[in-house]
């Protein structure tokens, strides 16, 4: 929150980046374009999560999630 990508109004979102951080999870899979999946907040979430010493999170819309096990 600090960094203001998003505003104190919409924590429940921040809230969801943070969680998926801080489990180490390898991606996020979200509907939310508004706060979540823009290329601007996933760079700024991404840069946040550097400086703290954790890694990049990949941040994704379900239509781009496949899984195809014959392929």
């Amino acid at each position: 929150m600090a960094a203001g990508i998003v505003s104190r109004r919409f924590v429940d979102d921040a809230t969801h980046v943070a969680a998926a951080t801080v489990a180490r999870a390898d991606a996020i899979v979200s509907w939310n374009f508004k706060h979540i999946v823009r290329v601007d907040k996933m760079r700024a979430y991404n840069q946040v999560n550097l400086q703290a010493g954790f890694g990049l999170l990949s941040i994704v819309s379900s239509q781009e999630v496949r899984f195809d096990e014959d392929e």
